[in-house]
Formats: C-alpha cells, structure tokens, sequence
C-alpha cells in the first residue's frame, strides 16, 4: 500500500442531490428507502433467509447444506448446491413466455442486425457445446476466448460454462504478447477467436493475432474461427489439425452432446479473468459458479430495475468484467433483451450510439464515464438528432464520474428524469457493491452511493481503524459477499498478500474513499498505480515491463495525468541503454511498441526520454513525483529520501 493510503483529501464541494420522480418510484421493484433498510439489514443479520428468498427462482440442481463458509480469506458460497449457471441463464426461460423474447439484439458496426429469441440463443448454446465436447474440451479445462462484440462471444462463453469448462476472455485490443502471457498462466486448452472484427470501419485481424500468440504455446490444441468477414475483407490462414471453422465444427458433432448441461459444485470454476496489478505480471482473477450467479442476478435485477419489457444495452465490452457480468450472466439470468453492438461509438459519426438507442428501443442504458465525455465534446446536435425518449433509466460504470458529466448525462440524455446509478465494484468483486437503487435513492452526483444488499463496506485509516464521516481513507469490505473472487489463479499467497494483508481481517479493494453523515460513499482514486485510460484499467507495471523488454530502454516509469476525455492520459518517463540517441524517432518507436505489446488503448499520449529517474536512497522510483510533474502540478509531499533533487530539476525543465 502506498503512503497515500494513509490520508486522503477530498476537495468536493458538490451539494445537489436529485430525487427518484413519483412516477418512477410508484413502479419500482422497491420503493421506498423503508423497505431498502429492511432488506438491507435481513441480508447482513439473517443472511440464509435472504439468500433463500432471492435465489429461489434460480436453477439449483441440489439445494447448499451451508450458506457461506469462511475460512479468511477463502470463501465457499451455497456449501453443497450443485447447478450448471446456463440452466439459469437460458433453460428455465424455455418454460415460460419468454421463450420467444430477443435474449440479444445484435447491431454490427456495418449496420447489419440479428436477434436471438431464448429459444435460438439456447439451441445455439447446445450446438457450440457439442462441438466444443467432441474436440475433447470437458469439465475443468480452460479454454481462451479472444472475439470481438458478436452474438457468437456470448455463444461461446455460455457454452464452455454448460461443459464445465472455465472461459478467459481476453479483450479484443490485447496484442499478442499479452493473450500468451494469458493463456500460459491458465493453460488453456483450445481458443475461441474470428477472422476479423469491425472498428471505425477497418477490420481488426483477431485470427491473425492469435496465430503470433500461439508461437511457441503447447498447451493450445484446437482454435474455434468464426468467419464475421468476406473473404475479401479478411484472409486468414488455418492449421491444419488445429483450426476448425465454427459452423463446420458443429455440423460434423454429435449435437445431443450439448443437449444435457454438466452439473457441477456451487465452487466449480466458471472463468478467469486477467486484471492489472501492481506487479509486471497480470493477475487471474478466478469466479465460481453459485455465489457468482447470485450476485450478479440479483444486482441486475434491483440495481437497473429490470422490468420485464425492457430492451437493455450495456456498452461494454464482453473482455472486461463488466460485459461479463452484466451483458452476459446478470441479464441472462433475469430474462432481458439485450443489445450488442460491434462497433466505435463515433463509426460512422457520434450519433452511433443515439441511432441504436432509437432504433431498438433500449430503455435502460448502462456505459462509461469516458464515453460521456466524449459525447458531451461531440456536441449535443447528435443526441438532439435521434428520438431516445425510450430511456428510462441509466447507469455508469468503471470510474468515478465527475458532476458535470453527471449532469450532462441526466439532463440532455435522461431529460431530466431519468435515474442515474453510478456503480462502484471491480473485477474482483464480480458483482455491483455499491450504488443507489433507482426508486429509492437520492442521487448525489460524484458519489457511487450506498451498499447493496449483503455488503458492508468501510473507510479505515491505514491501520485499521474506522474513520468518520467525512474523512478521506482506505475502502474495505468487512464481510465476505457471494460474487467476490476465490483466489488468483495459481497463486494462493498472491491473492492473500494482494487483498487481505494491508487491513486485518477484511478485504483492502484498492481505492480511497470517503462517507458523509447519510451513509453515501465517494470513491476518489486508486491507493496504487493501476490506471484508467478510456475505461481501460492498466497496470503500470505491465506498461513499463514491456518497455524495459524493448532493447532501447534502460528504465521506465509509467504515470497518469487528468485528462478531459480518457480521465486518465498515460504519461511514460524513459532512460535509455548507451549507445541510443534520445530522439523524436526513438520516442515514436517506444510508443508503438507499447501499442503492439499491449494494445492500441494503450499508446501513451506522451512519452518523456530523460537521463535519470527520480529515486529514493533504496532505489525505488519515486512516482508520485511524476505525477506531478506530468499533471503541471508542483510536487508535493515529503522529499527527504528523494537521492538527487536535481533529476527532477532537471525533468521539471522539460515541462516549462
């Protein structure tokens, strides 16, 4: 934990709040602010009875022994229930009416649409499955998903979980270094990837890129390709014996192999997801079936208000835990019709998104902080171009969103009278842990609001000790919750000492936080150096790993600066090797490769070649400096064990 754990400071001096209309509460799954406490305080001191009651119109296959066994920091959920999450998720659908209800509604970026009923969706589920079993990919396997924004990456994810099989998406703009180290960690079997995806109107070479990240991977026996493209747009090139064309691996399976789903225990994995960390090397976040099931169905149910005739779009992108949990399992789960879309959301122009909106309807919007921003520098015209008066209620999600971006979005986007829930929770905790329920909360623009049912968060200083309202300190959740992370895959201590080491007995999410007198939390920043770029969460470690590895660069140190449109902009300080000439070509060279290393959204807006990095007597690089100098602040804080004042003299002299 950094020293800027110990005392956080918050300059907010927002004082609006904004009531749920009478119309919207009147027809809310919960009301008032009443019955929130009720359930509230039934989920913290009689957790089986709530449990129960919630999860009774999920599909267990055998009822748990035990609620929750605790074991710090290791949690089992539902001790003993058995179930396959896709029985959940599509199966008990095929009972009611909803049989024939869109479960997606597919809107690629060319304009091309197709939607899936529950029916088609579940029958498509099956046939994957099959072919997925007949290639010898079972229970316990792992296998890699690397696909853009298609109904067939929904597909696929849904039919590795009713094999038994664990998933790890990899998000699209990942370069090929990055899905190795991936698929290396988990040992995956078989990937799931496309010919080529959409993005601002180019095609984006998936099935290119894996075939460099399989060079030298042994673990790899079969890689599924779906063909999104013409054969003029996308060449690809198959291996034989490895590669299987998508539909032909189908038609060539038994398909009553995928009819039955594989029951398993509550804590079988269902997938790992790989997240930034403080160290070079990302972490596998592994989630279970049971506990994970519940908290997301149940989130998305209360917290989005889920009714039964809305069309839902959730922006995200199925790569992050986001799309995971709420594009895939949550809305499944409950039922809901579901918008996916492929592509930029300026492809053809900024109003892409306002287009969708009126096209199919949507009523519930759920996106990030980073494209309002962008939407708000576009201009209003292309929001005032289209009919969204569907929308009735909106979310955010991935990083504090600052007030006038707030009140942008609810004034020009929701007319005024839509809710806003401001979401706070993390890969880790799988689920939403925070928020204000939509018909029952004020909303206070800038804040994420109060628990959700099960969690008790706190602010405690960095010894342990609980703050008061209005202190500035570190966010930790108490209690263990049904969707949180099991471990890190492989890496038992890691997880313990990444999680459960800084604060005695609870779980240390990372961030610095506050509370006021009603029990509202504000979330302020990250404690350490993971930063958030356009929504995309980054290691700097993993940033300035793959600078050290290129032959030019000595050291590297990897920082953010506030920026309008991404929230974050990464700045990167370099030291280069002798014999290298600290030029504009050199700085273009680290940049790209930082793009092919890592992905294109992370190409630094900046990058600062220079003689020495600011140190401590140790040896650490002292980054916090950076920041300031990088964000045209003077540097703050203690300075007393910095080993030369005058590298950042020196530095600051770049920046005048």
């Amino acid at each position: 934990m950094s020293d800027s754990g110990k005392s956080i400071e918050s300059f907010s001096g927002e004082e609006q709040r904004y009531e749920p209309t009478p119309a919207f509460s009147a027809q809310a799954r919960i009301k008032t602010k009443e019955e929130y406490d009720k359930l509230y305080q039934e989920s913290i001191e009689s957790p089986e009875t709530f449990w129960k009651r919630e999860t009774s119109e999920l599909v267990f296959r055998k009822p748990w022994d035990k609620l929750v066994d605790w074991q710090l920091p290791f949690a089992k959920w539902f001790v003993g229930a058995e179930l396959n999450i896709t029985e959940s998720c599509l199966d008990r659908h095929l009972e009611t009416e909803r049989k024939d209800k869109p479960a997606i509604i597919f809107e690629g970026e060319p304009g091309d649409t197709e939607t899936l009923t529950y029916t088609q969706l579940h029958q498509k589920v099956c046939d994957f499955a099959a072919a997925l079993k007949a290639n010898g990919i079972g229970p316990g396997d792992r296998v890699a998903i690397y696909m853009g924004m298609v109904p067939e990456v929904v597909i696929g994810m849904l039919a590795c979980a009713r094999i038994g099989a664990a998933h790890t998406v990899v998000f699209g703009g990942f370069a090929a270094e990055a899905i190795r180290d991936r698929i290396n960690d988990c040992g995956a079997k078989a990937v799931l990837t496309q010919d080529g995806a959409w993005r601002r109107g180019k095609v984006v070479p998936l099935k290119a890129t894996v075939d460099a990240a399989l060079e030298g991977v042994k673990s790899i026996e079969k890689v599924f390709v779906y063909r999104r493209m013409s054969a003029q747009d996308c060449t690809i090139e198959m291996q034989e014996g490895r590669d299987l064309d998508w539909y032909e691996a189908i038609k060539a399976a038994d398909s009553s192999l995928g009819v039955e789903a594989e029951i398993v225990d509550a804590e079988h994995p269902l997938f790992i997801l790989y997240t930034s960390g403080s160290t070079g090397k990302p972490k596998g976040v592994l989630h279970t079936t049971g506990g994970y099931l519940a908290g997301t169905h149940l989130t998305t149910k209360y917290v989005f208000d889920l009714q039964e005739d809305d069309v839902y779009w959730c922006t995200a992108d199925v790569g992050w835990i986001t799309g995971h949990s709420y594009i895939v399992y949550g809305p499944l789960s409950n039922g809901a019709s579901c918008v996916l879309y492929e592509g930029a959301p300026n492809q053809p122009d900024w109003g892409r998104f306002w287009n969708v909106i009126e096209k199919h309807k949507v009523s519930i919007l759920y996106t990030a902080p980073t494209a309002i921003r962008a939407f708000i520098k576009a201009g209003d015209e292309w929001v005032d171009k289209n009919d969204i008066s569907s929308l009735r209620l909106l979310g955010t999600v991935g990083e504090p969103i600052n007030p006038e971006a707030w009140r942008w979005f609810y004034q020009k986007v929701g007319r005024g009278e839509c809710p806003i829930v401001d979401t706070w929770w993390q890969t880790e905790t799988g689920s939403i842990m925070m928020t204000t329920l939509p018909g029952v909360h004020a909303v206070k623009p800038g804040s994420c609001g109060v628990p959700f049912f099960g969690v008790k968060p706190a602010i405690v200083s960095s010894e342990g000790e609980e703050l008061r309202p209005g202190e500035g300190g570190l966010l930790v959740v108490q209690n263990p919750w049904p969707s949180m992370l099991r471990t890190i895959w492989g890496d038992d201590e890691r997880f313990k000492a990444q999680y459960f080491s800084d604060i005695e007995g609870a779980y240390f999410t990372g961030d610095g936080a506050r509370f006021d007198q009603e029990g509202y939390f504000t979330v302020v920043g990250r404690i350490d150096d993971v930063l958030n770029v356009s929504g995309h969460r980054i290691g700097t470690a993993e940033i300035e790993s793959s600078l050290v590895a290129h032959e030019a660069v000595a050291e590297a140190a990897a920082v953010g600066r506030p920026h309008d449109l991404k929230g974050q902009a990464l700045v990167v300080f370099v030291t280069l090797k002798p014999g290298f000439d600290g030029n504009a070509e050199m700085e273009a060279a680290l940049s790209a490769h930082i793009s092919n290393e890592i992905g294109k959204f992370a190409r630094p807006d900046l990058v600062v070649l220079v003689d020495s990095l600011p140190k401590t007597r140790s040896g650490k690089i002292m980054r916090r400096i950076l920041k300031d100098v990088a964000a045209g602040r003077e540097v703050q804080g203690d300075l007393s064990t910095l080993e030369d004042r005058t590298v950042v003299e020196s530095i600051q002299a770049r920046f005048s």
